[in-house]
């Protein structure tokens, strides 16, 4: 109860304990947690509450709080706060917070028109229109890549929708039909959505300016820089020192029954190098938006992943003669080439990957003609670099 109570006032939040002393209830004027426990201090249950609807048990802080992770706990609730930082008094925060709602149902819909009996998550996430979708209850452990669907305050106002925009027939294209944003279905708010990122992720100049000319709407404060030494960035988060990750070019990966490999990775120049920026959030206003977002987003990720797979820490050079060596540079677009020593001949060969969508990779071999010909075709490492 008093690490609970010292969290609330370290979050600027309020907190009341019940008479007979077995519920907490940390609370701001837009939400409100409650934490069950037992007289022993065991806890039971944690409840979460947000304007005109019921609360909903949160099963990952329960799981925080059995733990003994403060921490975590404390970040949920960071998050919470977060979501209601818009101007204004408590009339407009609960405004912004119908268009959230309205937004989420619009999404939860999309993901009910894809979704049949079979569908497992892989599938979802790989070819669901919304992705998979997991409702919004103060944390959420899912594995890979994923953004988070809040509501923010904006310098601009926005018109968002108060009421869901979806409509029951499907559009000519294969996505959900939506109706547009009348004065009726919609507000003027100093507010916008945003698809928010865990870590600021690695996205190619080309990718942000096709999700800026998609919704319309400028992302703010990019810093251009080569976008493999931002993909190598990411990659290690913080267990890696970020000045050597950006410096760094070199990496030796070990693979099962096979020569280790050493990577480089070419970062290129200013002028021929692929553009990119780390992106944290991305803005938008109507739910029509989503679905080539997260497209977009997958072609991105499959491309940082492939990119991914090159690095290692483990930058211990021991014996050179043990080892297959590889450069790895951008090309055009979502391209990029794979250079090594020809395993029979004299020259360099080289693989070109193009990365056409996050479910299509096309590969092409080149070799000097005056070497001996590998009997390996475009095709089959087209479906090995795929599969």
């Amino acid at each position: 109860m008093s690490r609970l109570e010292f969290l609330s006032k370290q979050r600027g939040l309020k907190s009341h304990i019940s008479p007979n002393g077995t519920a907490c209830y940390l609370t701001s004027d837009m939400f409100y947690v409650e934490v069950q426990l037992e007289k022993d201090g065991k806890v039971i249950d944690v409840k979460l509450a947000h304007p005109g609807e019921a609360p909903v048990v949160c099963d990952d802080l329960v799981q925080l709080l059995r733990m003994k992770n403060y921490d975590a706990f404390g970040k949920i609730l960071e998050g919470l706060l977060n979501l209601y930082q818009i101007p204004g008094n408590s009339d407009m925060k609960a405004k912004v917070y119908l268009a959230l709602q309205s937004l989420e149902k619009d999404l939860y819909s999309m993901s009910l028109l894809y979704r049949t009996q079979d569908v497992n998550r892989v599938t979802e996430v790989l070819h669901g229109k919304a992705g998979h979708l997991v409702q919004r209850t103060g944390g959420s452990q899912v594995c890979g890549t994923k953004v988070f669907v809040t509501v923010g305050s904006s310098n601009t106002t926005h018109k968002l929708p108060i009421s869901p925009l979806i409509v029951d027939s499907q559009a000519g294209d294969g996505n959900p039909a939506f109706l547009p944003l009348t004065d009726e279905l919609s507000m003027d708010l100093s507010a916008c959505f945003f698809l928010m990122f865990h870590q600021p992720f690695p996205m190619s100049s080309s990718s942000i300016q096709e999700i800026q000319k998609l919704t319309g709407i400028s992302i703010d404060g990019l810093k251009l820089a080569s976008l493999h030494a931002l993909i190598v960035q990411f990659t290690f988060n913080d267990e890696y020192k970020e000045d050597l990750a950006m410096n760094n070019s070199c990496f030796f990966v070990s693979l099962p029954d096979c020569l280790k490999h050493s990577y480089f990775i070419n970062k290129g120049t200013e002028k021929s190098g692929i553009t990119g920026a780390l992106v944290s959030k991305i803005p938008f206003t109507h739910p029509k938006c989503v679905p080539a977002i997260i497209e977009i987003l997958r072609h991105q990720v499959a491309y940082n992943t492939l990119i991914g797979s090159c690095l290692s820490e483990n930058t211990i050079n021991e014996d050179c003669s043990e080892l297959l060596y590889f450069e790895v540079s951008p090309q055009k677009g979502t391209s990029f080439s794979i250079s090594f020593q020809h395993p029979m001949g004299e020259s360099l060969a080289c693989v070109v990957v193009d990365v056409l969508s996050s479910r299509q990779i096309r590969c092409s071999l080149h070799t000097n003609p005056q070497d001996v010909t590998l009997n390996c075709c475009n095709d089959f490492i087209s479906r090995v670099m795929e599969r």
